[in-house]
């Protein structure tokens, strides 16, 4: 029997440390490590790689703090438009969906779709009529709205009618996943995303994008990714990190090393990703200022952190 282990994050490059106050710091260790409880909830009962990644997303997709689910951000039309994958890594199977708004917990309608067709992506409504058929949970506008995203969105919309650019990678990115092995040695990995702040209606990043932003393999690892999600796509980030370690041998940390610092810094790609083998191994680096983020394996120890420092807390 494996070591199970689980890796979670909450976004990359969206932290500055002046502004975060230590009540909000408070908030977004609690969040993680919610989201982390839910998933060893699973693996600490045998449970599968597959269910434990669904439960870490749904908790931070419940987390208005993050960009994904109820805290999704607005598009430059004023709309919530949201994506999410699902991949197991026993099989290769996955379930991706973009641009959809509605389900409460996206991550199920991608669940939906690698466990209920044929297909690996659907969009629009057509994914809302399955994850309908499917009964899941919806919830109205109100439940989605938070005045933090919405007045990210105004304050972009002004700094574009002002003819000004900014670089806060806060505005380009934003995204939950998780990435799990289980007792059994088998990974698999969630992704899930509001986008970016004011980006065009129908723009689908990484996120969905089997290989780009999500992947899963018993062969190599499971991937999940946060950033600029069209860098990430162009240079298939997260089978980048599975390429390395199979056909150069590399080790899971030399690999998402490579692929984070340069792969994706020198090309404008700020973020960051986690990642797991099916040995129970995680590394979570990322090249900018900080990434929301957490881990936690079987000896007990769970572990947040959003710049360099974490904080420890011993599970009974």
């Amino acid at each position: 029997m494996n070591r199970y282990a689980l890796a979670v994050h909450g976004g990359a490059g969206t932290i500055n440390r002046n502004s975060l106050t230590p009540e909000m710091e408070d908030r977004y260790h609690q969040g993680l490590q919610a989201a982390l409880q839910a998933g060893q909830g699973v693996l600490a009962q045998g449970g599968s790689a597959v269910d434990a990644v669904t439960a870490s997303v749904c908790a931070l997709e419940d987390e208005p703090l993050f960009n994904a689910g109820r805290g999704a951000v607005f598009t430059s039309g004023g709309l919530q438009e949201m994506d999410a994958a699902i991949m197991d890594g026993a099989t290769r199977a996955a379930g991706a969906v973009g641009g959809i708004f509605g389900p409460r917990n996206p991550i199920l309608t991608a669940r939906a779709v690698m466990l209920r067709t044929e297909h690996v992506m659907l969009i629009g409504p057509n994914a809302l009529r399955l994850a309908k058929d499917e009964g899941l949970p919806f919830e109205d506008e109100s439940y989605f709205f938070t005045q933090a995203r919405w007045d990210a969105l105004q304050s972009t919309l002004a700094m574009r009618a002002a003819g000004q650019e900014d670089d806060d990678p806060a505005r380009r990115h934003g995204t939950v996943g998780a990435v799990a092995c289980d007792a059994q040695g088998n990974v698999a990995a969630a992704t899930s995303t509001g986008g970016m702040t004011a980006k065009a209606p129908g723009r689908i990043g990484d996120t969905p994008i089997i290989g780009a932003g999500t992947f899963a393999d018993n062969a190599t690892c499971a991937v999940s990714g946060t950033g600029h999600g069209e860098v990430f796509i162009r240079y298939n980030a997260a089978g980048e990190v599975a390429a390395r370690m199979r056909h150069a041998g590399e080790t899971l940390a030399d690999a998402a090393h490579h692929v984070v610092m340069e792969d994706l810094a020198k090309h404008d790609g700020s973020g960051g990703l986690i990642a797991v083998d099916a040995a129970g191994n995680v590394t979570l680096p990322f090249n900018c200022e900080g990434m929301y983020r957490g881990w936690v394996n079987q000896d007990g120890t769970l572990e947040t952190s959003i710049h360099q420092e974490s904080r420890r807390v011993e599970c009974s």
